[in-house]
């Protein structure tokens, strides 16, 4: 009997495939980066057929390096970037132009247009969303409206829409399925997050036809199989693909967050807070979103949410574009080679703020810079920053949810760096618990699968799977945590509207 589960984890920067075996163990890994994109400021796009080739590259990695034979593979997972937007031809599956990614702005002035029709609050009842360029929704209007015919081709019902879950299962499936998981769609701003169906008045709003639109189905589910003939896959043809799942909802699956209040972050490029809330939609006033977490065996579940649009992304720029550092890891060093961050700060709003802020036209900013200001206080003020981030996120949560936080669960790259996950329990005031294994958005589209499958029985049957690394506790005085997060605080004030 197959006991193996691959996961498909088509991420911002790479794409990457893991085997996981029944008792929740890495067995091979195969990952390949692809390029970034930025035509102009506060724009990025991928090239979906560059993602498309990575992954097959992954897949055929991890199927080699494991040793395993194709059968021994029981199914096949997927998770993926969300919101990002895919447009291609239904006849020929040819990308009409670039993937525009979710951290893309490039329809910001689309959604400035929404909110002074005063369709906000609308909006945010039918799709649990603010109104923000962060959704697939504007991304698409933004092609029909500004790529020479795409808009005449959608209405003739020559182009499909898909975010990358969807763009993947197309392509799988040699163009037989085109659907996506509700957790997925629930990031477009065009699905009910009620009735679990597209929304025909929010189409009507951005103008986008219907037709182009994937099948809604859930998250645990088989989705279809992957198709003959592939050329860099052949040796996977027939293999059910079981799940599709956005990767911050399979992150608080793979973190065993199954019991409403439950809460994870991932430090990824972006860093992502979502918590467990239950069977039941929340309404949010305070930035939050509601998003569905998964659906499995007839149930919906809902999660609040809140993004940090750079994170890791942030550290990539100490080491791309100002070669400050060579690796990530340097970043730890030369944080920790000061005593503090010599009143600097860095708000990392390269693309915008996310929750509990939500300015489209804010942007990165330095500040308390002076002349004794060394690339080791930068440093740690980077790494800083995304940890005040997180507990604006978190605060936020506690205030909806009416509990407080006993502890929050991490993972991500940059959960690795001990210098940070001990300022985040600082500035929190919370622990921090990190597993043994930090591939959990991987590990929770797997669970995904398997349970789909029948690898695994129940949700329950996944809690014994998951370790723990180490727990990080406050060490910090807890007035010197108030006075530096009061300071933060005060740089996000100025960082905001700066485009306006």
């Amino acid at each position: 009997m197959a006991e193996y589960i691959m996961a498909i984890d088509q991420g911002t920067t790479s794409s990457r495939a893991i085997i996981f075996d029944k008792g929740g163990n890495i067995v091979a890994t195969g990952q390949n980066q692809f390029a970034q994109i930025y035509p102009a400021p506060g724009w990025v796009e991928h090239d979906p057929e560059e993602i498309l080739s990575s992954q097959y590259l992954s897949m055929s990695q991890a199927l080699e390096k494991s040793g395993l034979a194709p059968g021994d593979i029981a199914g096949i997972g997927i998770t993926n970037q969300r919101e990002t937007t895919v447009i291609w031809d239904r006849h020929t599956g040819r990308p009409l132009c670039n993937a525009i990614v979710w951290q893309c702005r490039r329809s910001a002035d689309i959604c400035t247009r929404l909110k002074d029709e005063g369709l906000t609050d609308f909006i945010m009842e039918r799709s649990g969303l603010l109104i923000d360029a962060y959704f697939s929704g504007t991304k698409i209007k933004w092609i029909l409206d500004n790529i020479d015919g795409a808009r005449s081709r959608a209405e003739n019902g020559d182009l499909v829409f898909g975010t990358v879950d969807s763009w993947l299962i197309w392509n799988l499936t040699g163009g037989r399925v085109h659907a996506t998981d509700y957790s997925n769609a629930s990031r477009t701003m065009l699905f009910n997050i009620d009735s679990l169906t597209w929304d025909s008045e929010l189409c009507k709003i951005l103008g986008i036809p219907m037709g182009m639109l994937p099948e809604p189905v859930p998250t645990s589910w088989e989705i279809g199989k992957i198709a003959k003939g592939i050329r860099p896959i052949e040796k996977f043809a027939g293999i059910p693909i079981c799940s599709s799942m956005g990767d911050q909802q399979a992150a608080l699956l793979g973190q065993g967050c199954i019991s409403p209040g439950q809460a994870k972050n991932t430090y990824g490029t972006g860093c992502f807070t979502l918590m467990n809330a239950g069977s039941t939609r929340k309404k949010c006033t305070n930035g939050l979103l509601t998003s569905i977490a998964w659906s499995m065996g007839g149930e919906v579940c809902y999660a609040l949410e809140g993004s940090v649009f750079n994170a890791g992304s942030s550290i990539q720029w100490l080491r791309d574009e100002l070669g400050l550092i060579s690796t990530a890891h340097e970043c730890d060093i030369l944080a920790e080679s000061v005593p503090d961050n010599g009143g600097v700060y860095a708000v990392s709003a390269f693309t915008g703020l996310g929750a509990p802020h939500w300015d489209m036209y804010a942007r990165g900013a330095i500040l308390g810079l002076t002349r004794g200001t060394t690339k080791a206080h930068l440093a740690r003020a980077v790494l800083e920053g995304i940890a005040y981030q997180v507990k604006d996120l978190l605060d936020a949560m506690e205030e909806v949810s009416g509990e407080p936080l006993s502890v929050l669960r991490v993972d991500g790259g940059a959960s690795v760096s001990d210098f940070m996950m001990q300022f985040q329990t600082d500035i929190l005031r919370k622990p921090i618990d990190r597993p043994k294994l930090v591939e959990t958005t991987a590990l929770g589209t797997a669970f995904s699968a398997g349970l789909s499958c029948g690898l695994w029985k129940s949700p329950s049957d996944i809690l014994g799977l998951r370790t723990v690394e180490r727990i990080f506790t406050p060490q910090m005085d807890i007035n010197e945590a108030k006075r530096l997060h009061n300071t933060w605080k005060r740089a996000v004030r100025r960082s905001m509207g700066w485009e306006k």
